[in-house]
């Protein structure tokens, strides 16, 4: 799929009535209008409005022209689903015409770049691919699901500004871990779970990523890793997909080690924490008193406060490695502490680990 051009054939803008087909059918038989309505116990206002295409041709229609003109029943069958298929078809271009201007709020070319949609020069069958990758039927029925005020009360404000890409990075999340297979969500699984991935920050990125996805599983909450979109500030989200399914979405900005595993356990407080129907986004803010509220159990569950005092003490590496040790974490969250706590931005740095993603498929 890619980025490549994907051209269709072509297709008419106008639909043509099985009747047409009737009308040739009984000149080929020498068979007046009456003649036919008489074989067929049809009116002859029934059959005018099938030359129309006002009138379907039925099932039993359709067993009646066979016998009468000895066209199988299944052809007259074909035909008329061709018809409505294409009058259908006919009528959604001329709904979606009308929303075309909706098409610059969705990241188009990022998506195409990274292969989940094609590149359409018809901008109507665009924007159809666009609605499909979202799973809606209509543009209206996406703003009711990413832009209804129901909705927007239960989010992070930071949301508001960029709803198109925001939608297209969740939903890409939610593709992911569709085919997940996920227990029941449970909460007391999942809190030995993160004790369990804590522990885990110690080993390289092919040790701890599938382990913490399982550990994520088993207790009902299935790990998405998306690479971010473009102007888009985003460390992570929060998403119950159903009332047993929660779903914690990563990205690697800023690509440190330390915000990686940081931005887990903040979106991890948000599933123990906060309501099911809250869609959360952690941009970094405290003006939602929910993301500060998963900051603190963030920070608290990696490295209890009490040692804050000690870490702004520290002088050298080898105490940050020490310390790390002694609470069972990777270096790189005590570094990135330390950071935080004294503002020393460049200390240490060599101690965090970059995370870079393997390929395009939003693995890491």
């Amino acid at each position: 799929m890619g980025g490549a051009l994907k051209r269709y054939g072509f297709e008419p803008d106008y639909a043509i009535p099985p009747g047409e087909t009737l009308r040739e059918v009984m000149k080929s038989l020498g068979m007046s209008q009456k003649e036919l309505a008489e074989r067929t116990d049809l009116t002859v206002q029934s059959l005018n409005r099938i030359f129309k295409g006002t009138q379907p041709i039925t099932y039993e229609t359709a067993n009646r022209l066979e016998l009468a003109t000895g066209v199988l029943a299944a052809m007259w069958n074909n035909l008329e689903a061709q018809y409505r298929e294409q009058l259908a078809r006919m009528h959604e271009r001329e709904r979606l015409q009308d929303d075309l201007d909706w098409l610059r709020e969705i990241p188009v070319a990022e998506l195409v770049k990274r292969g989940v949609l094609s590149r359409l020069k018809d901008t109507v069958g665009q924007l159809r691919e666009v609605l499909k990758f979202y799973g809606v039927s209509s543009v209206e029925a996406w703003r009711q699901i990413w832009e209804s005020p129901a909705v927007a009360a239960r989010r992070s404000p930071c949301f508001e500004s960029k709803t198109g890409p925001a939608s297209a990075w969740i939903r890409l999340g939610e593709l992911q871990v569709r085919e997940i297979d996920c227990r029941t969500f449970d909460r007391v699984r999942f809190k030995k779970a993160l004790k369990q991935i804590r522990y885990l920050t110690r080993e390289p990125v092919h040790v701890f990523e599938p382990e913490m996805r399982r550990l994520c599983a088993e207790s009902g909450v299935a790990l998405a890793l998306v690479r971010e979109m473009q102007k888009v500030p985003w460390n992570g989200a929060t998403k119950w997909l159903t009332p047993q399914k929660a779903m914690i979405l990563l990205c690697l900005r800023g690509k440190g080690e330390d915000k990686f595993w940081f931005s887990f356990f903040h979106e991890a407080g948000h599933v123990l924490h906060d309501s099911k129907k809250d869609l959360l986004i952690n941009d970094g803010s405290q003006d939602d008193p929910r993301e500060k509220r998963a900051n603190d159990f963030a920070a608290e569950f990696l490295i209890p406060c009490k040692y804050d005092d000690a870490i702004r003490r520290i002088r050298s590496k080898e105490e940050i490695v020490q310390l790390a040790h002694e609470l069972g974490i990777a270096p790189s969250i005590a570094a990135g502490r330390y950071q935080f706590l004294t503002g020393n931005w460049h200390y240490f740095k060599e101690l965090i680990r970059t995370l870079e993603w393997a390929n395009a498929l939003q693995v890491l």
